[in-house]
């Protein structure tokens, strides 16, 4: 097989087997297409490339100053990428087993507060053409810790307003229901009946909540335009972006006494490990747990 080939079919088989989004897709394909281009430039195949073929392509990345995060994604894709050609039998070793990727630390996204939060959408404004529509938005995101590709892609058909909740579609097309407070349906409800009703929708959008001007679905980008105006408009001096109030959301959660299963299921983790990330519970919350609840304290 080619590269082009190989990382082709390689797409195919996140696509349908795994069930990745399509950012996550051309993620991948973009950081294996990097590794591509050197191994190309080095007349070597897939299946011709040794373990230290990549170190020195890690190497090279070092000294491009790429941060030790993007490397990591880098080898986490080559890795991925490497698995599945193990899997069809394209080849028979694996030169990634033992690659190491840097370590990269912690970091945690900035928290809004409740105060930020209100700030934020009083700063709509509601006489403007698209000031309903935004305001529902950053109510539902925060309601509901909402992922933004879950946003956008969020349907009329999966909002119940009589028994507050919505039905998300998370990662790897995976379904969940989410409460969703009375204030985050109304003003969807406002949104809705009020301003939505009077678009041209084009046509494969009518079921999508959140539409532009042009009567189709909002793009992740435009999502991340909104807050970024909001938050210069009123001073915040915080970089945020739609993940903040998801994060604000599990957080504000956890700090206020949520059974952390309960937050996980709602996020739609398949792990407790990166529900307590998201939460980054400290050590003040933590004692207190332990000292209300161990039957020893």
């Amino acid at each position: 097989m080619s590269w082009e080939s190989s990382i082709k079919a390689f797409k195919s088989y996140l696509k349908i087997e795994r069930s990745l989004s399509d950012n996550s897709i051309v993620a991948y394909t973009r950081d294996i297409k990097k590794f591509a281009d050197y191994a190309i430039n080095l007349e070597l195949s897939e299946s011709k490339i040794e373990r230290n073929d990549i170190s020195n392509f890690l190497v090279l990345l070092k000294k491009s100053n790429i941060s030790a995060r993007s490397q990591a994604r880098i080898i986490s894709g080559i890795k991925a990428f490497y698995k599945y050609l193990i899997l069809e039998d394209y080849i028979k070793y694996n030169p990634t087993d033992l690659v190491e990727s840097p370590k990269i630390g912690f970091r945690l996204p900035d928290t809004l507060s409740l105060n930020e939060i209100d700030k934020l959408i009083s700063a709509i404004d509601l006489s403007q053409q698209h000031g309903e529509r935004n305001r529902s938005i950053l109510e539902t995101l925060y309601s509901c810790g909402l992922r933004v590709s879950e946003l956008i892609n969020l349907q009329l058909s999966n909002i119940n307003f009589n028994e507050n909740y919505i039905k998300v579609t998370g990662k790897g097309n995976k379904q969940r229901l989410s409460p969703i407070s009375g204030k985050a349906l109304k003003y969807l409800s406002i949104y809705i009946n009020e301003v939505r009703i009077h678009l041209d929708i084009k046509k494969g959008n009518s079921d999508f909540v959140f539409l532009n001007n042009r009567g189709t679905k909002l793009s992740r980008v435009m999502i991340f335009l909104i807050i970024k105006k909001l938050a210069e408009k009123i001073g915040l001096n915080k970089k945020i972006s739609p993940h903040t109030f998801r994060h604000s959301f599990a957080t504000h959660l956890i700090e206020g006494g949520a059974d952390l299963r309960a937050v996980q299921e709602m996020l739609g983790h398949s792990s407790i490990t990166t529900t307590e990330i998201y939460t980054h519970l400290d050590n003040d919350y933590l004692r207190s747990n332990i000292i209300q609840f161990h039957p020893r304290s």
